[in-house]
């Protein structure tokens, strides 16, 4: 009979400053068939079934649940997932266990969410099942989520490109043990450090990140995971960590995990970031923009002439933020941008009216800022329905071949620029928003958009420069201004006397 693995995740990315809970009917939810028609996907429940296919053991569907990086969980709606997924072991019986998760769980009363599941679920099966786990690099990775699992495989890149590959790499693992007895060891070292997003594109990211994987290549040693961490959340164990997977030598992977976390340590004051407010951005873009019209690319990320990208990191829908902020959108505007296109905002009633108006219509709006204050006040426009969406489009770059509802579609038009309105919240990951409502990017002198860095696995190869707005917003780089009431020790860069010894 062939090997069968579960295969069960619960991955949320949990900002307690949002001020509305994550409820259960805020998570999309595979069970079943529904799970395995991720196949061929690059995502990280898609990369674990293709790889029991691959391996020639049946994958076993239980649950997994997912949803925006969104407020702190409501507790029945993540006990109620626990025990779905201890049932359906229990009922199912496997001989594996792989579970999809992101690091960064908090549910309202368990801030150690993934630690709490994993400590659940060895509960309920003992030391004898293997169990795996793939994460999401800014997991706030503990040493309790270590202990019940067998290994640790955070995804490396940041845009997250290689999720599905991670996943099959804890898929094929746990084929190891339970075929061949072998014995595992996972240890974590946590830096009292806050990381901003920093991509893996660029340095400092790329080169620590080399440096990381070069100790993967020692004899005995599975996986090295630098967890970057969430510092959007208040939670006693925020920050850093490297965790290391060993073959059963626990003295190993703890010299290890700790001469890198030194290294890490060594190297921080490369990683703090020089942010640039809305209308900064927008005068660096002009300047850009400029070079290039005249042939010169100073600084270009890419290996093509095309449009200069300025990304809003501080209204991030994927660490939680609204994505309705007015920031950068207000500056383009008021400096007279031509050439330019925005996408996108999220306002649902905005999209709503522009629906209910229908192409060609001129409609009177108050787009954006309904969220709260800090993200900006709406903008007052009146604006020209030019296409009309239904918001369900097939991702390209990263998590490519996966679907994604934005709900309804508007592209408008006003004072001379593009302006694309979505229904739900999301970040732009690349150009299929924009294609769906007919605007060609490489055509645009400037392509604004919300995202931190995910956005650049569809936009690095076809900018010309990138440039970083840092407005205001809740996932700002600036994340000294986050109050910390759950940690108790200093963190660097909020207390710059912070001090890290591994042990």
């Amino acid at each position: 009979m062939s090997m069968r693995i579960a295969i069960a995740g619960i991955s949320h990315e949990t900002n307690t400053y949002c001020k509305a809970p994550t409820t259960a009917a805020d998570f999309y939810q595979l069970r079943g068939s529904r799970l395995l028609e991720t196949s061929g996907q690059e995502s990280d429940v898609g990369g674990a079934v293709d790889a029991c296919l691959a391996e020639g053991v049946e994958p076993v569907p239980l649950l997994f649940a997912s949803a925006q990086p969104s407020g702190t969980i409501d507790p029945d709606a993540y006990l109620s997932f626990r025990e779905e997924i201890i049932t359906g072991l229990r009922r199912e019986q496997p001989d594996a266990l792989m579970l999809c998760l992101h690091g960064a769980g908090v549910a309202e009363g368990i801030e150690d969410l993934e630690g709490d599941l994993v400590a659940a679920i060895r509960r309920e099966v003992g030391n004898r099942l293997p169990i795996t786990a793939s994460f999401d690099l800014h997991g706030n990775i503990t040493q309790r989520m270590a202990d019940g699992l067998n290994g640790v495989f955070a995804c490396h890149h940041y845009p997250h490109i290689d999720l599905h590959a991670r996943a099959a790499e804890a898929v094929r693992l746990a084929i190891r043990i339970f075929r061949h007895d072998l014995r595992t060891s996972v240890r974590v070292i946590r830096l009292p450090m806050l990381l901003p997003t920093s991509t893996t594109y660029l340095d400092p990211g790329r080169s620590m990140l080399e440096h990381m994987l070069a100790a993967e290549k020692a004899a005995g040693v599975i996986d090295v995971s630098w967890f970057h961490g969430f510092p959007y959340t208040d939670v006693a164990h925020v920050g850093c960590s490297v965790a290391v997977t060993t073959e059963a030598d626990a003295e190993q992977a703890q010299r290890i995990a700790g001469e890198l976390a030194e290294y890490l340590w060594a190297q921080r004051e490369q990683f703090r970031p020089q942010s640039l407010s809305a209308a900064e951005a927008v005068a660096a873009a002009q300047v850009l923009a400029g070079k290039r019209r005249t042939g010169r690319r100073d600084g270009a990320p890419g290996s093509r002439v095309g449009p200069v990208v300025i990304h809003e990191t501080s209204d991030n829908c994927g660490g939680g933020a609204p994505g309705d902020g007015t920031h950068l959108l207000r500056a383009m505007l008021e400096a007279g941008l031509s050439g330019a296109c925005f996408g996108f905002i999220v306002d649902p009633e905005v999209a709503a009216i522009a629906h209910r108006a229908g192409t060609g219509a001129t409609v009177q709006i108050e787009l954006g800022g309904k969220y709260d204050d800090l993200h900006g006040a709406p903008l007052t426009l009146n604006a020209y329905v030019k296409a009309l969406h239904d918001g369900r489009i097939r991702l390209q770059a990263m998590f490519k071949g996966s679907p994604l509802n934005l709900g309804p579609l508007a592209r408008l038009q006003a004072q001379g620029m593009d302006i694309i309105v979505a229904s739900r919240r999301s970040q732009t990951f690349d150009r299929e928003p924009f294609l769906a409502v007919g605007i060609d990017v490489e055509q645009q002198q400037y392509v604004a958009l919300k995202s931190s860095n995910h956005f650049r696995a569809g936009f690095q190869e076809l900018a010309s420069a990138i440039v970083t707005a840092d407005p205001p917003g809740l996932t700002t780089h600036h994340i000294e201004v986050f109050p910390r009431l759950r940690t108790q020790e200093p963190l660097w860069p909020t207390d710059p006397d912070t001090r890290f010894a591994p042990h």
